[in-house]
């Protein structure tokens, strides 16, 4: 049996507890929880002889189990996050309360249970596999998500430097055509002001010749 021991724990508060063997295993694990430092999630293994304990604690929950070293470490921790998921699943806000082995009747025989699945069940590997790698598969697509937001931010940054130049081209059209209307204008002025003093220079020009043309009839 590759898991031989585990226990759910709150603090140093053991919830339930499953044996495999007759070990000192429970001793250890006391001690490690007591010396477990800081109350931040984590994982962790401690070595004691062939054995080792893997530990992981979310949430201020903690579970940990005793492995024979050959069993490495893919296995143990897959049977601590599904322990993990089955008891707050199960027990829900109970757990932040409940007294020392007050879930160990019924929670008991499904470590015994999930603790002879992860030892001898060769699907278990296959299982864990598989999720390691969809795992992996998660996280290149979370790289691939990112890569596309910032893209997408940088897209969003083109759109509004494109609309930015559209409106300063719309803006620029618009003073354009305020401009030609202007010059139109004043041009328009310009030239009847300039057939209007043409007329005037035309009248005194005719105004002087008929003046001449008159003068010597008149001196008779």
């Amino acid at each position: 049996m590759t898991i031989l021991y585990a226990l759910v724990a709150r603090g140093s508060v053991v919830l339930a507890e499953q044996s495999g063997t007759s070990t000192n295993a429970s001793t250890i694990a006391r001690q490690i929880l007591e010396k477990i430092p800081g109350n931040n999630d984590s994982n962790a293994s401690y070595s004691q002889d062939r054995y080792i304990f893997h530990v992981k604690r979310t949430d201020g929950l903690t579970v940990l189990c005793m492995a024979d070293d050959s069993a490495g470490r893919r296995i143990p921790f897959a049977f601590l996050e599904e322990i993990h998921q089955r008891f707050v699943r199960t027990y829900g806000r109970a757990v932040l309360s409940a007294q020392a082995y007050g879930m160990n009747d019924e929670f008991s025989r499904v470590l015994s249970q999930q603790m002879e699945y992860y030892s001898s069940d060769p699907n278990a590997d296959r299982i864990n596999r598989l999720k390691g790698e969809m795992s992996q598969v998660r996280t290149v697509m979370v790289e691939n998500i990112d890569k596309v937001l910032e893209r997408g931010d940088r897209l969003e940054l083109l759109v509004d430097k494109t609309a930015n130049m559209q409106e300063n081209t719309f803006r620029f059209r618009k003073q354009a055509r305020r401009f030609r209307s202007t010059v139109w204008w004043r041009n328009v002025k310009l030239t009847v002001a300039l057939i209007f003093l043409l007329l005037v220079i035309v009248y005194v020009v005719l105004a002087f010749a008929c003046h001449g043309l008159t003068f010597p009839t008149c001196l008779k």
